[in-house]
């Protein structure tokens, strides 16, 4: 499985605990959760231990936050666009 589609599986599930992402979100929040994965272990200098690792730790964060992301906050500017639809209010 070519990593798109282990991003379309992820956003899948991730739609399956969160239904009130459209399909764009959900992708697009799996491939914050991924770079997330693998930018966290290069800052610490640590050997990536492969797309199997980065897919799993993908399961847990949307098996811990999944039916949460919709509401979350930030004023980082890589992540606004995730809220700029929502109407939290």
């Amino acid at each position: 499985m070519n990593r798109n589609e282990q991003y379309d599986r992820l956003a899948t599930i991730l739609k399956e605990k969160n239904d009130v992402l459209n399909d764009s979100e959900a992708v697009t929040w799996v491939e914050v959760l991924w770079e997330d994965f693998e930018t966290t272990l290069a800052k610490a200098g640590e050997p990536y231990p492969g797309e199997a690792k980065a897919f799993q730790y993908v399961i847990q964060q949307i098996d811990a936050y999944g039916a949460q992301l919709h509401l979350f906050q930030t004023k980082n500017e890589k992540f606004k666009h995730l809220m700029s639809k929502r109407n939290l209010h």
